[in-house]
């Protein structure tokens, strides 16, 4: 007889776009992926603002029973029917929110990226390990079906030495004016939020080199030196073009992340192709190439070298659909499926097993790529109000909310 899968009970910590892309897609049935061991139940979200705020989410999301609604995080961290805690808010606040929620007991996944420096980083690490906590940075690409593959394409030498990896992830928002087309107070360009293009987007640039060059190098892993460029906003000094070279030298490789939030990685429409690769890897064999927006691939190919045009090897993961949930406007006989439920399974799995860390995407990795762009930012001169830099928790900060 097979045993019933491990359930694990979700407080969702704000009420924003990605919290409702998270949480309806937790609520997906497992097996629409073919897992039948994991399973998430919603028992608890908090806005900031209200209460109130809190119970149109829950019914937004269509979350069955009848989970609680919170007008404070405070009151989220301390209910005893929640397991863990996923942090949706802006990046500026993702350290007092973790904090807050390590500090009440509970586990955490939290969004991407980590935290604004690797000082924060590190003092949720070390809070997390005293207290027995698993945690982890909800880097969601990293458990796409898709990366898993390629990881284990490169792990295997399907396209032999691995030497160079090129990942760009930009979004065209110019303006004639030379605005970007947002308010000043937008998050993208509001550095009280730690607005740019390097922590929102740049995060998965980031994310291809370093899952395909340094996760995919024999432990110990060799960090990167970093020469990195930025240009800011004039209207705000949040940075809009940031490039990173990133050299492992002892492994003989290097990457190169971009971001941009002037022009488009893609100006046609998503996953047609016609701009070409996304992200290249490139071995001594041949090469793999992800087809964006790389955040939530679907397909890339593999070209090995001396390769005719019949020879391309075109790779394809769609992203399973549940039928008996609505989809976007345009997809609903598709049903709802986004992709972040993948790592949903993953910390579900790690805290059946007792694991306090995901070995796919590991506490130190984490803090390597939080120094990277701790060093991006130091060589671009950008900084970030000493409210949101600061590594010292405070449970009365503003950022927590309310009492």
């Amino acid at each position: 007889m097979a045993s019933k899968p491990f359930a694990i009970r979700w407080g969702i910590l704000a009420t924003g776009g990605i919290a409702q892309t998270f949480t309806k897609d937790i609520l997906t049935n497992p097996t629409t992926r073919d897992v039948h061991d994991v399973q998430h139940i919603v028992v608890a979200a908090a806005s900031s603002s209200s209460a109130a705020r809190a119970s149109e989410f829950l019914k937004d999301v269509q979350a069955p029973g009848t989970p609680k609604a919170y007008g404070s995080y405070k009151e989220l961290v301390n209910d005893p029917d929640v397991d863990i805690i996923y942090v949706a808010t802006p990046h500026s606040h993702h350290f007092q929110n973790a904090m807050l929620a390590l500090e009440a007991g509970k586990h955490v996944l939290c969004e991407k990226a980590l935290t604004v420096n690797a000082a924060q980083a590190r003092k949720l690490v070390e809070t997390a390990q005293a207290k027995n906590l698993f945690f982890m940075e909800a880097v969601w690409t990293r458990y796409f079906p898709l990366s898993i593959k390629i990881r284990e394409t490169i792990i295997s030498g399907g396209i032999g030495k691995v030497h160079r990896v090129f990942s760009d992830l930009s979004f065209g928002q110019s303006r004639e004016d030379g605005s970007l087309g947002w308010p000043d107070s937008h998050r993208m360009v509001n550095l009280d939020l730690a607005g740019g293009a390097l922590l929102d987007l740049g995060i998965y640039s980031l994310t291809w080199v370093f899952q395909t060059l340094y996760h995919c190098q024999p432990k110990p892993r060799e960090a990167p030196k970093v020469v990195a460029a930025i240009n800011k906003y004039p209207r705000t000094g949040a940075d809009e073009m940031t490039s990173i070279i990133l050299q492992f030298e002892k492994n003989q490789s290097m990457g190169i992340a971009t971001t941009n939030i002037r022009v488009s990685t893609q100006p046609e429409e998503a996953d047609s192709g016609i701009s070409g690769p996304a992200v290249r890897i490139q071995g001594t064999k041949g090469e793999i190439q992800v087809f964006g927006p790389i955040f939530r691939p679907t397909r890339y190919r593999v070209i090995k070298v001396g390769a005719k045009k019949d020879d391309v090897e075109e790779v394809e993961f769609p992203i399973p659909k549940d039928k008996e949930r609505p989809g976007r406007a345009g997809e609903e006989a598709q049903g709802w499926g986004h992709g972040m439920f993948w790592e949903a399974d993953e910390a579900a799995r790690c805290i059946r097993d007792g694991k306090l860390e995901s070995e796919t995407l590991s506490w130190e990795e984490s803090i390597v790529i939080m120094e990277t762009m701790d060093e991006t930012r130091q060589q671009g001169g950008l900084t970030y109000p000493e409210l949101i830099e600061t590594a010292e928790y405070d449970p009365k900060s503003p950022l927590n909310g309310k009492a």
